[in-house]
């Protein structure tokens, strides 16, 4: 007796189940993975971050977007919602799909560790497939602790920590520099994360 296969998928079909859906879901290779809900910690880190960037682009040419915002890898066919998204200039959305950004230049993920594993491994892999993005920002919620991503001249990503709430995480994609005591204002170390 032999397995059933289960059927793929294609992009089209995904973006029209996730059109009509109640919750997201990310779409790679056929498959569509329901996103969890995020911990109290996870979205009063996420929603400080955003505000201190909304602040410090406005008036530029550059943009924040918060987690409802979709975006497509090209090259690897990867559908994705990260936490926060940088883009500067025009935005470029998908010919087959006009809520499907294409160019963010950088991207910011609150680590969950339940997703810690995706994010810093096959998630990353995938992002620097996008020919704009130029900085990758992991964002711990255990400790004050946030590593930057950049990618240089001949295509390798360099890694700089800051670290402690006395540390201010400087963006190199846009001019941007923000303490993480406001990154993690009212946020309590004490109490686990799921």
């Amino acid at each position: 007796m032999s397995a059933l296969r289960k059927l793929k998928l294609t992009a089209r079909e995904y973006l029209e189940i996730e059109r009509k859906a109640e919750f997201k879901s990310e779409f790679y290779d056929g498959e569509m993975f329901a996103m969890a809900g995020a911990s109290p910690r996870h979205n009063f880190i996420l929603n400080n971050l955003s505000g201190e960037l909304f602040g410090r682009l406005k008036g530029t040419k550059c943009r924040s977007v918060f987690s409802d915002q979709r975006v497509k890898v090209d090259r690897t066919g990867l559908y994705t919602y990260p936490d926060l998204l940088i883009f500067c200039g025009q935005p470029e959305f998908d010919p087959d799909d006009a809520y499907t950004l294409l160019n963010p230049i950088a991207i910011i993920e609150v680590l969950s560790p339940s997703t810690e594993k995706y994010d810093r491994g096959a998630k990353f892999r995938n992002y620097q497939q996008l020919p704009s993005l130029k900085e990758y920002v992991l964002v711990a919620q255990e400790e004050a602790v946030i590593e930057r991503f950049i990618r240089q001249e001949d295509g390798a990503w360099g890694l700089v920590s800051f670290v402690g709430l006395d540390a201010t995480l400087a963006f190199t994609s846009i001019s941007a520099q923000i303490p993480l005591v406001d990154i993690y204002a009212g946020v309590s170390f004490d109490e686990p994360t799921n």
